[in-house]
């Protein structure tokens, strides 16, 4: 692979990782990126996909046969649009190890994958393969749930907590918000309604505000009583938010949305993409 901006893009063929491949193309186009087409091979997957050859006789052959043709429809798309390259490759190993080892191996900047949705994103009570290529990952992580289909993003929502790394995270938000001209929310959500989280809110946008180079930034500071995750869940429904965009560093917000204490009543894992940013 080459220097150039490359997204690794798991797939097992199902709804929701083809759903993944259409967003992994469309970021693609925008960043002119090589993109990899990447399946684990797995025998219960594979019995799914062909229940006849109970022995698994042929299947490499036909796992080439699908991701070669997904490769076509990718190059028929979004080669004309803006993206560099799509090749695939499927290897044998456990899939959360061999998709690690892989985006390292042709120097990964974002691995975009789907998820089924609240289920499968749970950290610390399912451990799903999503959530733990997420919380292991030193790169992005783009999620996108079953049935979110590609769309402009009209606004991104950023959660903040008030974090130095945060400047950078922002940069690479405006980057992506940018192509697309998309409103940028930078929200913080409180459980309190106390003077010294406005207080703090005031010094975080003097902070970072001048680092801003975009127009379409706005800064805001929720209260809720309730589990934070579910306020970020309520602002992210009610403003109309597209992509929510977290940091994920130790003790961040991020580690208070996948708590164990994550409520089934979390709809923008069901309905909305989550880009969790790892790295700059």
């Amino acid at each position: 692979m080459s220097s150039t901006f490359t997204i690794l893009c798991p797939t097992d063929f199902s709804e929701c990782s083809l759903n993944a491949i259409e967003y992994a193309a469309k970021l693609g186009e925008l960043y002119k990126a090589d993109l990899m087409l990447f399946h684990v091979l797995n025998k219960t997957d594979y019995e799914k996909l062909s229940p006849l050859d109970t022995k698994g006789y042929h299947q490499e052959e036909f796992i080439k046969e699908k991701l070669e043709n997904l490769q076509q429809a990718v190059l028929n798309e979004s080669k004309p649009k803006g993206l560099n390259s799509c090749q695939i490759s499927f290897k044998d190993g456990k899939i959360v190890k061999t998709t690690l080892e892989e985006a390292k191996s042709i120097k990964a900047n974002m691995i975009v994958m789907g998820t089924e949705g609240t289920n499968d994103l749970r950290e610390h009570i399912i451990g799903s393969k999503t959530s733990k290529i997420v919380e292991e990952a030193d790169i992005d992580v783009f999620v996108v749930p079953r049935k979110v289909f590609f769309k402009r993003p009209r606004k991104l929502v950023y959660a903040s907590d008030y974090l130095e790394e945060d400047k950078l995270a922002i940069q690479k938000l405006i980057e992506l918000a940018s192509f697309f001209k998309s409103e940028i929310d930078i929200v913080h959500v409180s459980s309190t309604h106390k003077a010294i989280d406005k207080s703090l809110h005031e010094e975080m946008v003097n902070e970072i505000s001048p680092f801003v180079k975009y127009d379409k930034v706005s800064y805001v500071l929720k209260a809720y009583r309730d589990d934070l995750a579910l306020g970020l869940e309520n602002y992210l429904q009610t403003s109309k938010g597209d992509i929510l965009v977290t940091l994920s560093k130790k003790k961040s917000f991020f580690d208070q949305i996948f708590s164990k204490n994550l409520s089934k009543k979390m709809a923008y894992f069901i309905n909305k993409p989550l880009w969790v940013i790892k790295s700059f």
